[in-house]
């Protein structure tokens, strides 16, 4: 594993802050996330990378690598028109503008599925598709959530939880002319974002590995029988996408699915350290200076407070990476404008001007405070646009 020694002496000339991937570190997470892929198809998640030219990275990186899962309407037409195709959408569009540009899209050819659950979906690209002349290909998200009294276990996505509610929504897609079903998705979020392994939590880790454990069958079960049902109604399905970084190994075991998706395992946020079946190395991370050292053992810098979204806690703050032992001030964290970093012993001879690394809790979301990635390859670095870096913001 590389060292601070050898990122301060590669870094030195660049101006603070600086977001940096290391792409041997790139290199390994990609070996790892395509043996626990097994022969499944990778999509690469859009929005835990952030970087045109790292997508382009990854898709040319192995055969395995086919098609993205982007997380906005708008970045999908970016993305078309940078030259990507194959694109699903993540997340139901409801803009019926919006909608008429996808729709157009994918009458200049470019492969772009929408995301469904509910009928005003397929009312709403059933109607950009007619004003078109075009037929809107169309994914199914079902729900893989379980609830237990006092306890939901997954994430609150969509509305199809029942075969009953899925027949309704195939019986309605047969009224519609300009809407084609093409896939089938399900994200088991307790399963693919959830760590098993927290330092300092062993019951936590405990119960968790009992519910995710309690939970695996039931998601196969269920969708399995969701694409038999599909397939009794007449519709032929292009794909069946499942799982996430935190779930590879059961989802790639369901035969009915054929392709998984994989965002935040290339990078390696801090939130994806603590899973027993798998380790990832830290390849992306970012840098601020040291700029004050107001006690012996407390070393002051500029910026850094890039915390993640989600349910507020500890958990979202950065983490020291590098010089490594360092902590943030529980009351304090890690600031808009400074963020004060607590060493016991051994204590690193820094200076103001040294850099303290930091790694963010997710993964694309740092891209949004930074123009570039300075991509570290061996000695050589190499800055790109981020999404922001290129005017793109997608909210």
């Amino acid at each position: 594993m590389p060292t601070y020694t050898t990122y301060r002496q590669i870094l030195q000339d660049q101006p603070f802050p600086y977001a940096c991937l290391d792409l041997a570190l790139l290199r390994q997470n990609i070996t790892i996330n395509r043996s626990r892929a097994g022969d499944k198809k990778i999509r690469l998640a859009s929005k835990s990378i952030r970087c045109v030219e790292v997508l382009r990275l990854l898709l040319a990186a192995d055969a395995q690598f086919q098609g993205i899962m982007a997380y906005h309407g708008e970045e999908a037409l970016a993305l078309a028109q940078a030259g990507f195709d194959d694109l699903l959408l993540g997340y139901p569009v409801v803009d019926p503008a919006l909608l008429r540009q996808l729709g157009q899209a994918v009458q200049a050819g470019t492969y772009l599925c929408l995301m469904a659950d509910e009928v005003r979906h397929l009312e709403l690209a059933n109607a950009a598709g007619a004003a078109l002349g075009v037929r809107m290909p169309v994914c199914l998200d079902i729900d893989l959530s379980q609830s237990y009294p006092g306890l939901h276990f997954g994430v609150w996505r969509s509305g199809i939880r029942t075969l009953p509610d899925l027949e309704r929504i195939l019986e309605y897609l047969n009224t519609l002319p300009y809407v084609r079903l093409d896939g089938l998705m399900g994200y088991e979020a307790q399963l693919a974002g959830v760590g098993d392994d927290t330092p300092g939590q062993y019951l936590k880790n405990a119960a968790i590995r009992w519910l995710q454990k309690r939970a695996r069958r039931p998601i196969s079960t269920w969708r399995a029988a969701a694409v038999a049902a599909i397939e009794a109604h007449g519709f032929q399905l292009r794909f069946v996408n499942g799982g996430g970084t935190g779930s590879l190994e059961t989802t790639r075991q369901e035969a009915v699915v054929t392709e998984v998706t994989v965002g935040s395992g290339f990078y390696a946020p801090h939130l994806f350290d603590h899973y027993r079946h798998f380790q990832l190395h830290p390849a992306l991370f970012y840098g601020v200076p040291v700029v004050r050292q107001p006690r012996a053992g407390i070393f002051t810098c500029h910026g850094g407070g890039f915390v993640a979204s989600g349910g507020i806690g500890p958990a979202k703050a950065p983490v020291v990476y590098l010089p490594p032992g360092g902590q943030l001030d529980p009351h304090e964290g890690a600031g808009e404008v400074q963020t004060p970093v607590f060493y016991k012993h051994p204590v690193p001879a820094l200076q103001p001007g040294d850099p303290i690394f930091f790694r963010h809790a997710k993964a694309g979301e740092l891209c949004e405070h930074f123009n570039h990635l300075l991509l570290l390859d061996g000695e050589t670095v190499h800055s790109v646009p981020t999404y922001r870096g290129q005017g793109w913001s997608f909210g």
